[in-house]
């Protein structure tokens, strides 16, 4: 994986979040750069058969967090957990992936995700994994590494889980060490929306736009840094320019000259990343 070596970091090397938990790893594998100690940790895991609400929401909800000294924290597995690396590295924060296996691209699982592991180092971000570099993934390790993910993190988002899952593991491990559990409200009638219902029943807080996170982390939207127009879609760019005068939802739509469903999704995107707001039946640019 390029010219990056891999650390040995002791105990008082992690970050403090991490040497708070009751069961801390004694060491850590690391191979990328960790963030800044003033970084807030958000971990987001999901189903590994998530559906396309799933993905849509977590795309959306991580965009709207660009420009914020976050770091997503994921397991770099299949589902939720690569979708959740890809769009920090879209939306230009870090990312760090916490592994079931060893560092080694040998043995780094899962194999399809050795190029998006690469990514997120060459980005700026970081793989960690308690486990010797060499030492290959098991039914065993998985569990294991979720205790860092949660230990980690400042909160933690969950966007879909069945009922027996290891997302839940992650959630119930935050739970024992007193993070906020995060989650997305879901259909009733989809087998992936029971994790967030039962952890909203334990009292996790329901999250519907970047915004709730934000609050959840305890970060000022004044602590936004300035981002660049240029940085959005071509279509979000259009929006914003007819929004520089407040409009109707209906007018709206009637000025994209694009089919109701499409622009109904690309409003609702805009609005969960924190680019759009109604008020009083209108919709408003957020400056």
């Amino acid at each position: 994986m390029g010219n990056y070596n891999t650390l040995l970091l002791k105990p008082q090397q992690f970050p403090a979040l991490l040497q708070e938990i009751p069961d801390p790893p004694k060491q850590l594998y690391l191979k990328g750069k960790l963030p800044d100690d003033d970084t807030k940790f958000l971990c987001v895991v999901g189903s590994r058969r998530y559906s396309p609400y799933g993905k849509e929401v977590c795309e959306g909800l991580i965009d709207g967090l660009c420009g914020y000294n976050i770091a997503i924290i994921s397991g770099l597995a299949l589902g939720i957990d690569g979708i959740a690396h890809r769009a920090a590295l879209a939306a230009h924060l870090s990312t760090i992936a916490i592994l079931g296996s060893g560092l080694d691209n040998a043995v780094l699982y899962p194999s399809s995700h050795r190029m998006l592991s690469k990514k997120i180092v060459e980005s700026g971000g970081a793989l960690l994994s308690e486990f010797e570099p060499d030492e290959e993934a098991t039914v065993y390790t998985f569990p294991q590494r979720n205790r860092i993910m949660a230990g980690l993190s400042h909160a933690i988002l969950v966007i879909e889980a069945a009922e027996k899952s290891g997302t839940l593991i992650t959630a119930r491990l935050a739970l024992d060490y007193n993070r906020d559990v995060l989650t997305i409200p879901g259909s009733i009638f989809s087998k992936t929306s029971y994790g967030p219902h039962m952890l909203m029943r334990l009292g996790a807080t329901p999250v519907t736009t970047s915004d709730d996170i934000l609050e959840a982390l305890n970060i000022e939207m004044s602590e936004k840094k300035q981002i660049s127009r240029d940085s959005l879609s071509e279509r979000e760019q259009v929006v914003l320019k007819l929004l520089d005068t407040p409009l109707q939802r209906d007018t709206l739509i009637s000025e994209l000259n694009m089919k109701v469903s499409e622009a109904n999704i690309l409003i609702s995107a805009m609005e969960i990343k924190g680019l759009l707001i109604e008020r009083l039946g209108e919709m408003h640019a957020v400056k």
